[in-house]
Parts: structure tokens; sequence; C-alpha cells
């Protein structure tokens, strides 16, 4: 299925990226990710690379990799990090069986790479990585999952209490 076959959900999320070489290595041989699409455009007298990756369901991962249309010098592609948030805040999860789980670490073991941390939510076991960009990336494996409760939800939205179980996996 393509994703102009869907009429909902995501198309790609876009992130910028400061080293396409380490990016693309990361998604498509270690993520299991391939490349699907790249475009290069002219701006604001530089030019830019927007590379998307298959991210198995028909929507994308993108990146851009810039070159002189406006970037500061010295900015960062961690999004959390880089604006002084502990890195987990703002991360992109990837649904994951155990099979899909075990054939990334594998690959990242083989290459030195430990996961950032591995939890058990309580209704999903999550492993996740940095990618070169300071992103972190989960791959969710639902177990129990949770139901949609939108008056409970929108009742705690401003609730202290906690509600769930964490459990560090290692």
């Amino acid at each position: 299925m393509s994703s102009h076959d869907r009429p909902g959900g995501f198309h790609h999320v876009a992130y910028a990226c400061r080293d396409i070489d380490a990016t693309h290595h990361f998604y498509q041989d270690l993520m299991g990710m391939p490349l699907i699409h790249t475009e290069i455009k002219e701006h604001q007298g530089g030019f830019l690379r927007h590379i998307f990756y298959d991210t198995g369901d028909g929507s994308c991962l993108a990146f851009f990799d810039l070159h002189g249309v406006g970037e500061r010098e010295g900015w960062s592609s961690a999004v959390s990090t880089g604006n002084q948030l502990p890195v987990w805040v703002n991360h992109v999860a990837f649904s994951s069986d155990a099979a899909r789980q075990e054939d990334v670490k594998a690959r990242m073991a083989a290459e030195g790479i430990e996961p950032y941390m591995e939890v058990d939510h309580g209704w999903c076991i999550s492993c996740y990585y940095v990618d070169p960009n300071g992103i972190l990336v989960e791959l969710c494996r639902v177990t129990s999952g949770f139901a949609a409760e939108p008056e409970r939800a929108a009742g705690l939205l401003h609730s202290t209490e906690p509600t769930d179980v964490t459990v560090p996996v290692r």
C-alpha cells in the first residue's frame, strides 16, 4: 500500500539531519527502513536534500540535509537535548514485533551500539536508540495495548497522580 492510498494518518514526519551518510546508514542498514525517495531543491541561495525512508506501513520518516538555506551556525538536530530537555521527551516510535526488535538489536550490536534503554511500559515493551542526529528512536512492541478512553484521558489532563507502571527491562 502506498501512502497516497490511505485517507488518514501520517504521510511522513520530517527532521533535520547533521550527517546524511550516518543518518542513511542508521535508518537503512541498521533500522531496516529502505530509502525510497530523494528530492534536491535550491532554496535561498543554497540547497537541501529531502530524503524519505519507508517505515513499513506506507508512511515515511524523512530528513532534511541543509546547505546554506538559512540554518544558523552551530545548529543542533537533537530535538530534545538541543533544547535542554531529556533525550526521551521528543522521540519517534515505530510499531514493532519481537522479531523486528531482535533483528534491529542484532544489527546495532554488530556495530557496538547498545540500546539507550529498554522499558516494559505495562502495555508495550520498548527498545530505544539515539540516532546520529540526537533523536530518540523507539521500537514499540505492543503487548496488552491500551483501550481508547477519551473521557478518562481528558479528566487526567491536569492530574499529577501516577497512572502506570514503567519497568526497566535492562
